[in-house]
């Protein structure tokens, strides 16, 4: 039922559309290009202002990286004005345009009396619907202000965050995040930490790329997530600085400025945090294998987390000449983490009897360090669309962990557990990346390009801890001064090293009202997986093809519809491949699976794209097949903890045919002046067929299932008196289930709201995430015969933030005209 009804509601759009082409005014194209008077270079994003004299109506268009622009509009008499930030602008009254025309090349000439306030004269709106992708610009949002980039992608259409930080898109979780276009150590071993290293404040946008084409990296079935981080271009001096205080207890600065001359521009982002995080979680389980000494367990966890975090990019643009530059750029992240987490544990026998209740107590201290550094060449040989870039990164991320962990009964108040576990991981990134644009003429473009792709990932695992038990097995008192032994059954040295080479070629070509952009990108990945301790290495190499295809069919201009293809890969790596268990509580473990194979997916979606003078409508439908997809099966190992409580494994298998079949649909409506709304909402249906055997036990469970869930998001902006914004984002989270687990719906919900002072040149803002106290996931998880449990966990507790921002040779972004920004895609 509900296929049929996404399907009759797709078609009716679309009829609506085509009977719409009956009443298509007369219009026209007008062409040209914008440059520098001084440096004649063309002026990126420069605003074409058309004020139609009849009907008083504003539109127009933004110039590309070329300085072109191609504006379609009604036949008419207008007065036409070309402007760019910080230049004085150039007027064209009266200019009757009754047929196409190209007003050639225009120059604008550099206003010195504005460099020391510079007003920004057409601003885009919060979110940029695309014909490939979605664009969320950051520096509306009041909501993430102080933030970081976990809160970011948390307000992105088709994007969601759970309560542990972990990204997904349409709700799938194997994304791939970018950065500025390439992998990056900034998201490298455990990418929902990393991602909170990052603050806010260094991102200007990010790119929601669903359907990618060949030039992207075949990783991640779900698509790719794209951030990129500020660089800004204006002429001379300007930046801004920020001031954050918040509670629980919090504090943070952050500088971004540059410093542009004709052959230079300079810039930095740097930020600081000390922040408290605390969260708790709640965990009923029970035991359900008859003679089970614990038959129920309680467990109520609170997480004092408190950590320090310094960020900085830095780096340098030359211009060469007018048609070539080059940029380096250096980025820097250390932390230190210094958490204190509790557990609360009551255990009950089969009659409800409490009996050995303990208080455990994790000291857990981390400290990690980030960097990277880029090397990128850019060569423009003409202005008819050669292009040849050239991309160095090399990255390092080192990550240590020390935790020291007791239990003590809280009946007999004696010491039960000692433990201390260290954990090293390391990871070494080098990548290196080529790409060759040639255009033929106008319509024409061909591409090709090339990238290496070398990781090496280490990760050591030591647990050492109190043994309570002599020879004989009889119980012996443990104390702090206890020594302590190492658990071989669980230590490791686990070395994982690959290298992806990949080639690609794609051609697109625009026939009237049609583009077409198709590619074929092929990848070839050797591996080696060594774990050191006990002397094994595996190694692997597989080559596989990659074709895309992108077709965008115009009806008018702001209406569109888009069909796309593309086959991706999810390839395993690191604790997914690492065969010994590592432990996430005493009685949970987790271990890989060395066997564990890529999954490869095929990937369609059909989308539809509509422009009213106040709403902008945008809607796919995806469908996604996925063979060999993984996965993760918890089962109980038959073990028992010194406390008597089982122990669950949960690990990974190329187990299932997985199908997933989507609708989405973002909503941009301004129904007045002072109210701007923004809305996603996803509906999506997913079908696993697999089964598992236990080769151990000869247990077999069928993991078959179906569920429909989804997810909608409304982020509303309202300009209140006195100048104030006010700023709610609302989200729910549908319920879901899986095999073996069901998940209740979510809701949470943040506000903000800001004023500016200072004549414009400071604002003040006040924010709070999570006001309800509500996002929090609250699961079940049922083995036959085996568990049922149920857990509440909340990452992060209502959050309250204060911030101040001054701008120096900046002036806060004012609206001459409100417009959306189409920009095209790839092609």
């Amino acid at each position: 039922m509900t296929k049929k009804f996404l399907i009759v509601l797709f078609c009716l759009c679309s009829a609506t559309s085509l009977l719409s082409q009956k009443n298509k005014p007369t219009s026209i194209k007008i062409t040209g290009k914008v440059i520098d008077k001084t440096t004649q270079q063309p002026l990126e994003y420069a605003t074409v202002v058309l004020k139609n004299l009849k009907t008083k109506t504003i539109s127009g268009g933004i110039t590309d990286a070329k300085g072109f622009f191609d504006i379609k509009t009604p036949q008419g008499t207008y007065d036409i004005s070309f402007e760019f930030i910080s230049f004085k602008s150039k007027k064209l009254p009266n200019q009757v345009l009754s047929v196409n025309k190209n007003f050639g090349t225009i120059i604008l000439q550099e206003d010195l009396k504005s460099l020391d306030e510079v007003v920004i004269i057409a601003e885009k709106t919060t979110v940029d619907i695309r014909l490939d992708k979605k664009v969320f610009n950051i520096g509306k949002d009041l909501s993430i202000r102080g933030g970081n980039a976990s809160d970011v992608l948390g307000n992105v259409p088709s994007v969601q965050v759970d309560v542990e930080g972990n990204v997904s898109l349409r709700g799938n979780e194997n994304v791939t995040i970018l950065i500025d276009g390439r992998p990056s150590a900034l998201v490298g071993l455990n990418g929902a930490d990393a991602l909170r290293q990052i603050p806010a404040e260094a991102i200007e946008k990010v790119e929601v790329i669903t359907s990618p084409s060949a030039r992207y990296d075949a990783e991640g079935t779900a698509g790719i997530l794209n951030i990129i981080l500020r660089k800004n271009k204006l002429t001379g001096f300007n930046g801004s600085l920020q001031f954050d205080v918040g509670y629980p207890e919090r504090y943070g600065a952050a500088f971004n400025a540059n410093w542009r001359t004709e052959k230079w521009n300079l810039f930095t982002n740097t930020g600081f945090r000390y922040r408290a995080v605390p969260g708790n979680s709640f965990i009923d389980r029970k035991n359900l294998i008859s003679g089970t000494e614990n038959a129920r367990i309680i467990e109520k966890r609170n997480f004092g987390r408190l950590g320090r975090n310094l960020f900085t990019s830095f780096g340098a643009e030359y211009y060469i000449n007018d048609n070539s530059s080059v940029v380096g750029n250096i980025v820097y992240n250390i932390g230190n983490d210094d958490d204190v987490n509790t557990n609360n544990i009551e255990r009950f026998d089969s009659s409800g009897i409490l009996q050995n209740p303990s208080f455990r107590t994790e000291n857990e201290a981390e400290d990690e360090k980030r960097i990277q550094y880029t090397l990128d060449y850019v060569n423009k040989f003409d202005d008819k669309g050669k292009k040849l870039t050239i991309n160095l990164q090399y990255s390092t991320e080192v990550e240590d962990i020390l935790n020291n962990i007791n239990e003590f009964n809280t009946q007999t108040n004696n010491l039960n557990d000692l433990e201390k576990v260290i954990e090293d991981q390391d990871e070494n990134r080098f990548l290196l990346q080529a790409d060759y644009i040639h255009s033929v003429g106008e319509n024409i473009q061909y591409e090709a390009g090339y990238r290496g792709n070398y990781r090496d990932i280490f990760n050591s695992f030591f647990l050492e801890e109190a043994i309570n038990k002599d020879a004989n097995g009889n119980d012996i008192p443990i104390t702090l001064n206890t020594p302590l032994v190492p658990d071989n059954n669980l230590n490791n040295s686990f070395n994982y090293k690959e290298f992806v080479n990949a080639a690609y070629f794609q051609y697109g070509q625009k026939f009237d009202k049609i583009s077409l952009l198709a590619g074929l990108r092929y990848e070839y990945t050797s591996i080696e997986i060594e774990q050191q301790t006990s002397t094994s290495l595996d190694k692997k190499s597989y080559g596989n093809f990659f074709p895309t295809l992108n077709i965008g069919y115009e009806f008018r201009d702001g209406e569109n519809i888009t069909l796309g293809y593309n086959r991706r890969i999810r390839r395993p790596r690191g604790r997914f491949l690492n065969p010994f268990p590592s432990r996430s509580s005493e009685s949970n473990i987790f271990s890989g699976n060395v066997d564990l194979n890529p999954v490869f997916t095929d990937a369609l979606d059909i989308g539809y794209l509509r422009r009213w003078e106040k709403f902008t409508l945008s809607t796919s439908m995806y469908y996604n097949r996925s063979n060999d997809n993984w996965e993760f099966i918890q089962e109980n190992t038959g073990d028992v903890t010194d406390n008597n409580d089982p122990v669950l494994r949960r690990f990974p298998v190329n187990l299932s045919l997985e199908q997933r079949l989507g609708f989405e649909f973002t909503l941009n409506y301004r129904p007045f002046k002072a109210w701007n709304i923004n809305s996603d909402f996803n509906l999506f249906h997913v079908t696993t067929d697999g089964d598992y055997t236990n080769p151990t036990s000869g247990k077999f469970t069928d993991f078959s299932f179906e569920n429909t869930a989804f997810f909608i998001r409304l982020n509303q902006k309202i300009t209140l008196p006195s100048k104030i914004d006010l700023q709610i984002n609302s989200n729910y989270r549908g319920a879901s289930q899986a095999a073996q687990t069901s998940n209740k719906g979510i809701f949470s919900m943040n506000i903000a709201a800001s004023k500016d002072i200072f004549n414009e040149k400071a604002s003040i803002s006040l924010n709070v995430s999570d006001v309800f106290n509500s996002r929090k996931r609250m699961s079940t998880l049922f083995i036959p015969g085996e568990t049922d449990q149920y857990s509440e966990f909340q990452w992060r507790e209502r959050q309250i933030r204060l911030s101040f921002v001054y701008r120096f040779n900046q002036k806060k972004k004012k609206i001459r005209q409100e417009r959306d920004d189409d920009g095209g895609g790839e092609f």
